[in-house]
């Protein structure tokens, strides 16, 4: 996601000073933008601190691990990303006079009792389940945010994003599309957990951006859910996987993880009212754009 970001920016005239300490990033999604005289690359680790020279415009804080399989293998990391990762980022903001944009989940919500989810809805999270490294540090950078924006009279963003898919995603990120990709790729069965009976929200990576920067440049604060509001449970996106590229894939049930949520809808009437944003790219068009990128970054 941070990549397409950095390509938005660079299309419409910004500099970009890029950060990461690439423990789930990888390089190659920048190669592109190597050459350009607008772009440069700073491996670091936000959750230290470090000097920006010059003014900056927006700081956009999207560093942490966001599959269940990278946060659950970097909790501390994740915690400390969210905590004191936050915080750098926002003194940075604070004292070159800039807009803050903070990256928050729909994770907030936990495993949500309001359906759909509403931005006023405050969650059902488990604070000591395996999953409240993020979820927690997620809810922590939300309330720091403020925190900076009443004390500091700050220009402040938050936008919550639904589950996100596309180009340049790792094929063992270890969320739902990757994982169907990687396992129709490979000739492996399709992976449901529990039932499949719990559903997700898929937005093509494109049409978040859209959603984000649209949100970066308005008067609004937030929290903003920015997701497709289409739901699907889990075994009708293996079925249509399935009858779209390998109608002879067989479909394997596991147990589903501690907490994980039963249903995830975002409820966008925010976002369509204040922004003028909805989604475009409908899930079949968003799957085909990155089963080919797969293909040919990791078939055989």
């Amino acid at each position: 996601m941070g990549s397409h970001l950095c390509d938005w920016f660079i299309h419409h005239g910004y500099k970009v000073i890029a950060v990461d300490n690439l423990l789930t990033g990888s390089l190659k999604n920048l190669a592109h933008l190597k050459k350009s005289k607008d772009f440069k690359f700073l491996k670091h680790d936000v959750h230290k601190p470090f000097q920006v020279a010059g003014k900056l415009d927006y700081v956009c804080h999207f560093a942490s691990p966001a599959s269940p399989v990278d946060y659950m293998n970097h909790p501390i990391a994740t915690m400390l990303v969210g905590s004191y990762g936050t915080h750098n980022m926002l003194e940075i903001a604070r004292t070159k006079k800039a807009i803050f944009m903070m990256a928050s989940t729909s994770e907030v919500y936990g495993d949500p009792l309001v359906h759909p989810q509403v931005e006023y809805y405050w969650g059902n999270v488990n604070p000591i389940g395996p999953r409240s490294i993020y979820d927690e540090a997620k809810r922590y950078a939300e309330a720091a945010t403020f925190a900076y924006k009443r004390t500091y009279k700050m220009d402040t963003k938050v936008v919550r994003i639904f589950n996100t898919y596309g180009p340049r995603m790792q094929i063992k990120d270890g969320r739902v599309v990757p994982n169907f990709i990687d396992q129709i790729l490979n000739n492996q069965p399709l992976t449901v957990y529990g039932n499949g009976q719990q559903t997700r929200s898929f937005c093509y990576v494109d049409d978040l951006i859209d959603g984000i920067t649209r949100l970066l440049l308005s008067n609004l604060a937030g929290p903003v859910n920015v997701g497709n509001p289409k739901e699907f449970t889990i075994l009708e996106f293996a079925e249509l996987i399935k009858s779209k590229y390998n109608p002879k894939a067989k479909i394997v049930y596991k147990p589903l993880p501690q907490d994980d949520p039963k249903q995830r809808k975002p409820d966008i009437s925010l976002a369509r009212k204040e922004l003028g944003w909805e989604p475009k790219i409908s899930l079949e068009e968003g799957i085909e754009h990155t089963m080919n990128y797969f293909a040919k970054n990791y078939g055989h």
